[in-house]
C-alpha cells in the first residue's frame, strides 16, 4: 500500500483563505497587521527565509519591514533596535532571524522582544504560557506540524508520539503541542539510547534533528505517520548516492540545480513503510510561513483589542 502524502502546500493555502477574510476584517476596522523581519548578517539561508517572509506578507496584504544589519552587529545594538521596534505601534509582530553571529548573546535578545510581539513564540513568557496550556503564541514550524495533523485527520489522542530532536524552536514545543491533544510523547536526542526501537513504537514520528535522510526505514513503524521538518542541501554527487537507493532522478535535479534537498527520513523507505509523511519539499516548509503570518494577525487582534485571538 502506497503511503499517503500530507500536502503542506494544500493545507497551506487552506489556512491562506481562512487568513484573507481575518485581514479583510482588520482592515475595515481601519488595522493593517504588520511585521518587522530583522536580519543580522548574510547567511544565505537566512536571507533566503527572510526574502519569503516578506513576500508572504506582500501577498497577504500585511504591513512589513525588513531591517537588515552587518554581521558586526553587538548585541547591545540589536537590544537597542529591538527595543525601537517593541515601541513603534504600527509593528504588531517582531522576528529575530535565526541564527544570529556567535558573538551576539541570543537568549538576551529573545528575552527583549515584547511578548505580545514574539510571533516566533521564543520568549519565556509564551514558553511558560504553552507548557502551561494557556494562550500566548506558539513557534510556528510546531504550530504549523500541528494544522497539517489536524487538518489531515491524523488520530492524536492516545497515539504514541515520538520526537526526534530536542530544540526549543521544534522538539519541545511540538511535544507541549502533542502532549495536550492527549499523545503519549517521547523526546529522543543525541544520547537516547537504541533510538531506533524506540522510534519504532511511535504512531507518529516526528523527526527535526537536522541529519540529511538520518531516519531510515529501520526507524518506521509499519503504518506510521512520519512528521519531517529538516531542510538538508545536498551539493555533491557523493552525498546524493549516499542517500538516495535510486539515485538517476536526484542526480539529473543536482546537474540542473546545484543541490537537493533532502530531509531528515531517508524519502524511499518513508514511501514504503509510513502510512501517512510529509514531503521534503513541500511537507512543513510551506506551514511555517504562514503560522508566522497567523501569529502577526493574533498579536494585531490582541493589540488593537478587536475580538480576541484569531486561532
Amino acid at each position: 500500500m502506497t503511503a499517503r502524502i500530507l500536502d503542506g502546500n494544500k493545507i497551506r493555502d487552506e489556512i491562506k483563505s481562512e487568513l484573507l477574510e481575518q485581514i479583510a476584517d482588520l482592515k475595515r476596522s481601519g488595522v493593517t497587521p504588520g511585521l518587522a523581519a530583522v536580519l543580522v548578517g548574510e547567511n544565505p539561508a537566512s536571507q533566503r527565509y527572510v526574502r519569503s517572509k516578506v513576500k508572504t506578507c506582500e501577498t497577504l496584504g500585511l504591513f512589513s519591514e525588513k531591517i537588515e544589519r552587518p554581521k558586526e552587529m553587538t548585541t547591545e545594538e540589536l537590544l537597542g533596535l529591538a527595543d525601537d521596534l517593541n515601541w513603534r505601534d504600527e509593528i504588531d509582530g517582531i522576528l529575530i532571524q535565526l541564527p544570529l553571529p556567535p558573538q551576539i548573546d541570543t537568549k538576551r535578545v529573545l528575552m527583549a522582544v515584547d511578548p505580545a510581539k514574539d510571533v516566533d513564540g521564543l520568549h519565556p513568557v509564551n514558553v511558560g504560557n504553552l507548557v502551561a496550556g494557556r494562550a500566548g503564541f506558539v513557534p510556528c514550524t510546531p504550530a504549523g506540524i500541528l494544522e497539517i495533523l489536524k487538518r489531515s485527520k491524523v488520530e492524536i489522542k492516545g497515539a504514541r508520539a515520538v520526537i526526534i530532536g530536542r530544540s526549543d524552536i521544534v522538539g519541545k514545543p511540538v511535544a507541549m503541542l502533542l502532549l495536550h491533544e492527549h499523545a503519549t510523547v517521547t523526546i529522543c536526542h543525541s544520547r537516547t539510547r537504541d533510538l531506533p526501537a524506540v522510534t519504532r513504537e511511535a504512531d507518529i514520528l516526528v523527526a527535526a534533528m537536522g541529519k540529511a535522510a538520518y531516519v531510515t526505514g529501520d526507524f518506521i513503524k509499519p503504518g506510521a505517520t512520519v512528521i519531517d521538518v529538516g531542510q538538508n542541501l545536498l551539493t555533491s554527487e557523493e552525498e546524493v548516492r549516499k542517500v538516495f537507493h535510486d539515485a538517476r532522478e536526484p542526480l539529473d535535479a543536482l546537474k540542473k540545480k546545484g543541490s537537493v534537498l533532502v530531509g531528515d527520513v531517508q524519502p524511499e523507505d518513508v514511501k514504503e513503510k509510513a502510512g501517512a509523511y510529509t514531503p521534503v519539499p513541500g511537507g512543513v516548509g510551506p506551514l511555517t510561513i504562514i503560522m508566522l503570518m497567523s501569529n502577526t494577525i493574533e498579536a494585531a487582534r490582541l493589540r488593537r483589542g478587536s475580538r480576541g485571538a484569531a486561532r
